[in-house]
């Protein structure tokens, strides 16, 4: 990510706009509905005209891509270091990895509830091409779980006839789940954390040597 320290004043007022832009669009699409939602909508709350929207952003779809792609990527940095696939040999070590996995998980809802609802509750009616590319969001973080599961058996912590790639699409399955939760009751921390130690257990529990 570039410094923004080092941007001109235009370029840093530039990158400002186009967030600025995301986030009404975000109260919009959360009060309205994304297809109830019109360009008019979004640049009538944020104050700008439709010229200024369209030098930024083609349309809504647009929009939506890009938090997309915005979300899949702070998801994928809290999976880095100590928190990395292959980052850990014990079961207690992967529990404990779990654990931090699930807080900034829990954390980043917190922080962004409305990508949340877009990408799980409105991206999919779009049309055929924005659901397969939910869907494909989906099979990544599938695929990037079975890794943690394979670390597992080949460090001999994990059962050696665990079908990992069956058994990530369960895990990612409760993890959209507790997500679906969440923004039921967005304020309720208490339940979410008891779900995430209810789903760890199952984890760690169901899957070790």
């Amino acid at each position: 990510m570039s410094d923004l320290s080092s941007l001109s004043r235009a370029e840093r007022q530039k990158i400002q706009l186009q967030q600025d832009i995301i986030q009404a669009a975000f109260l919009e699409f959360s009060e309205r509905g994304y297809h109830q939602t019109a360009i008019a909508d979004i640049a009538t709350r944020l104050g700008i005209g439709h010229g200024t929207f369209y030098r930024h952003f083609q349309n809504k779809r647009d929009i939506l891509e890009k938090v997309i792609i915005d979300t899949v990527t702070k998801i994928n940095s809290l999976l880095t270091g100590e928190n990395a696939p292959a980052a850990v040999s014990t079961l207690a070590a992967y529990q404990e990895q779990c654990e931090r996995i699930a807080e900034r998980l829990i954390a980043f809802a917190q922080e962004n509830p409305l990508a949340l609802k877009l990408i799980l509750l409105e991206a999919t009616s779009i049309d055929a091409e924005m659901t397969q590319y939910v869907q494909s969001m989906i099979q990544m973080s599938a695929t990037i779980t079975a890794h943690y599961l394979q670390n597992g058996v080949e460090q001999g912590f994990l059962r050696q006839d665990l079908d990992t790639e069956a058994t990530a699409h369960a895990i990612i399955g409760m993890i959209t789940n507790g997500a679906l939760r969440f923004l039921t009751a967005p304020d309720d921390l208490t339940a979410l954390e008891s779900y995430a130690v209810s789903v760890i257990q199952l984890i760690v529990q169901g899957m070790k040597n």
